[in-house]
């Protein structure tokens, strides 16, 4: 099989891919909405990262009928987040359209934004999500104690998930009981992910969900070509062999999961 003959199952139940970067797709926003429902793609949340498009989301989810976003600048931006930003985020918020704040968080990885800076944008993003009722989208790298510490700041703040899930054992657990999500991606086919498969083995099934966060991380054995929300099904498959699940069953608790999560899809 070529490296780019591309093979994705294809499984009865409805699917909700709830982290895509749409407006960044080299495919575009239109191919990619138009190819992902023969895979059973439902609906996908867009998810903002940056003032610069914030109103891209927007826009993408007024045209498409399938496509929801969250508003909220990414701690890489957090540089750029300023009042102005801050009433955008909150006007934006109440669109009937937009199920989350995020993503926000805590990046020590590369600290594209000094940590003091990331701290500041990432607490006032917090408080509006409380403010607004809404869920959290949390990016959390390499910043475990300082994200725990920044939680236990809003203790009625119960609804989010941690995106992309890489960190340690002890912010799963410290999320888990607070009645956060996790969500997982194409990582966890990666050879050099054990670590994220052991948090999947001790996260329970109604606290998972499915993302690309495409067109980054592709799932193996198609690292290499752009990511798309068409991957879904692969990644569920390796998930449901890591958790000893038929298909469907998890994918049928993922949907109802993530309508948990984000009741304005349903």
């Amino acid at each position: 099989m070529s490296k780019r003959e591309v093979i994705i199952p294809k499984y009865n139940c409805p699917i909700i891919e709830t982290h895509v970067h749409l407006d960044y797709l080299k495919a575009g926003s239109e191919a990619v909405v138009a190819e992902v429902h023969q895979f059973g793609i439902e609906k996908m949340i867009t998810v903002s990262v940056a003032p610069e498009n914030l109103d891209a989301v927007m826009d993408l989810i007024d045209r498409f009928p399938a496509v929801y976003g969250t508003q909220g600048v990414h701690p890489h931006e957090a540089g750029l987040y300023n009042k102005e930003v801050e009433a955008k985020i909150r006007e934006n918020a109440l669109h009937s359209k937009i199920v989350a704040i995020g993503e926000i968080g805590l990046d020590y990885h590369y600290t594209r934004s000094p940590r003091e800076v990331q701290l500041k944008s990432f607490e006032s993003q917090l408080q509006i999500a409380q403010d607004l009722d809404l869920p959290v989208v949390f990016h959390t790298r390499e910043a475990e104690d300082d994200t725990i510490s920044m939680l236990k700041n809003f203790p009625d703040l119960k609804k989010g998930v941690f995106h992309c899930y890489t960190s340690n054992q002890e912010l799963a657990d410290f999320g888990l009981d607070r009645g956060l999500h996790i969500g997982f991606n194409g990582i966890l086919t990666f050879k050099a992910a054990q670590n994220v498969r052991d948090i999947l083995h001790n996260t329970p099934l109604d606290r998972l969900l499915l993302e690309t966060d495409a067109p980054f991380l592709t799932p193996a054995p198609y690292r290499g070509i752009e990511n798309s929300p068409k991957f879904i099904p692969l990644i569920a498959k390796r998930m449901a062999e890591e958790k000893e699940v038929e298909v469907e069953r998890l994918l049928e608790q993922i949907y109802q999961n993530s309508i948990k999560l984000f009741p304005k899809l349903a």
